[in-house]
């Protein structure tokens, strides 16, 4: 224990314990229940950002986690409060991010009684955290918390609940803060194994069409720097996953973007025919293997990852490392020697002259691309934070934005959640308020939390919100195109709202451009405002992100879609 113990309430305890995890920013919506607590939020000297619905939350505390590296977290009120947080809590679970969720709750002699506003929410998401706790005596707040934090940020990270019975925040306690974490059971391993580690670097050595293929695992571990010596060292192309964009610089001449369904046809072809496929923290998601049975079948595979349960779950495993990703690619570069890949290279230059992802200009030049406006950004604003919502401008942004450093891309990935852009934006921007951070979106997924206008506003958080406004639910209307005859069932949005009068009316800047030499103007007036704005970008309604390769095909089963426009 730290320090000498001082008679406090929970409320307060909580207080303490933020500081003591070196909290700044909680991003959260008061209720009943978490009246105790918000009055002493009222007086700390952590910033509340005040969201406009609990969703945005979640989703700003994951935004926020993802740019600085820290624990995000948020907070709601019982019962809707707190279900209202549980899409945000399984983005950040599928994807590996370390968020703390307070909940509030009835008091503890009401729980099971259907009391108003309650919800069991540690049994709604268990299936959803790494770890949840419902707090039953007011002596263990500290302990817990402490708890909470050490497991969202270790290991595999991922969110934690702690859901606290109003009463528990009203007793007094002999408050203390524990020096260390001992948990049984829970002992992740950082250290890879070092005979694994020289079996791995023997099989480089050897190799002569090797492919590294990162994901998010680089990101989390910060190993960044580690994976471009290693990189570098062996000689072998890299692709990385959606959310592992910034781990490799995007402008080295060894990275061959991000593979898999919208994935450049070098990097699938290159996965295709590569003989060893060096693995660093990724998940073999489906969106990248496509059919399994026809996944790199010519390689053998190394697999380095700090979670042993990813480890041939999907794809089987010739050499596993578990631990930690910088540790291991710090010890693996002492090993590896340069791969026999001259060749192999070459072939891989002549895939990207042959083969480049581009996009077909409008004849008249009156209309814009979105391609151009993601390459307009990339241009303007190279060092941006990119913030996406789901869909088609998501691909676009991944496939022709350029990530220099790591934490630069924010996404959903694994669940895939409409709305989620914005409010991580927001969460960004607290994060990192040096940054310039444009939040990517569509005008399906921007009205899912539209709302959020007003926090941007009110809380003085000069995001840039570009919609890509083609009048439909993009990505389903391309599936639809594709495999449905064109029947456009329920995805067509066209004129459900003017973007610039919303923002205006929540008191942002709004601008619409509708040219392509409006574009540049639009995003310079944008970053020189500092003031929250929305860029409404009209676009072609039918464009369709390519290549793409169909559900259940091999990633070497491309479809190419330019249209002309």
């Amino acid at each position: 224990m730290t320090g000498q113990t001082e008679k406090m309430t929970g409320a307060r305890a909580l207080i303490e314990c933020l500081y003591r995890e070196g909290v700044d920013t909680i991003f959260g919506y008061p209720g009943g229940a978490l009246l105790p607590i918000y009055d002493e939020i009222y007086g700390s000297k952590i910033r509340h950002v005040l969201v406009r619905h609990e969703q945005a939350a979640a989703h700003a505390a994951e935004g926020y986690a993802r740019a600085t590296g820290k624990t995000g977290v948020c907070i709601a009120t019982s019962g809707p409060g707190a279900t209202n947080l549980v899409t945000g809590i399984a983005n950040a679970y599928m994807d590996s991010i370390p968020i703390v969720a307070f909940t509030g709750q009835v008091p503890s002699s009401m729980i099971g009684n259907d009391a108003f506003q309650e919800a069991n929410i540690t049994g709604i998401t268990m299936p959803i955290t790494k770890h949840n706790y419902l707090i039953q005596d007011a002596k263990e707040l500290p302990r817990i918390i402490r708890e909470a934090f050490h497991i969202a940020s270790t290991g595999r990270p991922g969110p934690v609940l702690v859901d606290l019975p109003k009463d528990i925040t009203t007793e007094e306690i002999d408050f203390y803060y524990p020096d260390r974490v001992e948990l049984r059971g829970y002992n992740p391993t950082y250290h890879g194994n070092i005979q694994q580690i020289k079996k791995a670097a023997s099989m480089i050595k050897d190799s002569k069409n090797p492919v590294i293929y990162a994901g998010g695992g680089v990101i989390s571990s910060d190993a960044a720097a580690e994976l471009r010596k290693f990189a570098e060292k062996v000689q072998a192309p890299v692709t990385t996953t959606l959310t592992g964009m910034g781990g490799f610089p995007g402008d080295h001449p060894l990275f061959m973007g991000m593979p898999g369904m919208h994935g450049s046809k070098y990097a699938n072809y290159a996965i295709q025919e590569s003989d060893l496929l060096i693995a660093v923290g990724v998940r073999f998601d489906d969106r990248v293997t496509g059919k399994l049975k026809s996944f790199a079948t010519n390689a053998k595979v190394i697999h380095i990852d700090i979670d042993p349960a990813e480890i041939s779950k999907n794809v089987k495993v010739d050499v596993p490392i578990v631990g930690d990703a910088k540790w291991i690619l710090s010890h693996l570069v002492k090993y590896a020697e340069r791969s026999q890949s001259e060749d192999w290279l070459k072939k891989i230059g002549h895939w990207k002259e042959q083969y480049p992802l581009h996009y077909i200009e409008p004849e008249t030049g009156d209309g814009i691309k979105p391609q151009y406006i993601i390459r307009k950004i990339n241009e303007i604003c190279k060092d941006a934070i990119i913030v996406t919502d789901v869909g088609q401008h998501q691909m676009w942004a991944a496939q022709f934005f350029q990530y220099r450093e790591p934490r630069t891309f924010i996404s959903s990935g694994g669940l895939g959640t409409m709305g989620y852009g914005f409010p991580a934006s927001i969460g960004a921007k607290v994060g990192r308020p040096e940054k310039v951070v444009i939040s990517i979106s569509g005008d399906g997924s921007f009205q899912m939390n539209s709302q959020e206008l007003a926090t941007a506003v009110q809380a003085n958080v000069p995001v840039i919100i570009t919609i890509f406004n083609n009048g439909y639910l993009g990505m389903v209307r391309q599936w639809q195109e594709l495999f449905f005859d064109k029947r456009y069932s329920q995805t067509c949005i066209q004129n459900s709202v003017d973007f610039v009068k919303l923002a205006e009316a929540y008191g942002a800047l709004g601008i619409r451009a509708i040219r392509k030499d409006e574009v540049q103007p639009a995003i310079e007036q944008a970053i020189a405002s500092g003031r929250p704005t929305v860029i409404d970008f009209v676009i072609e309604g039918e464009e369709n992100v390519s290549p793409m390769v169909p559900a259940g095909a091999a990633i070497n089963e491309i479809l190419d879609l330019e249209r002309k426009g």
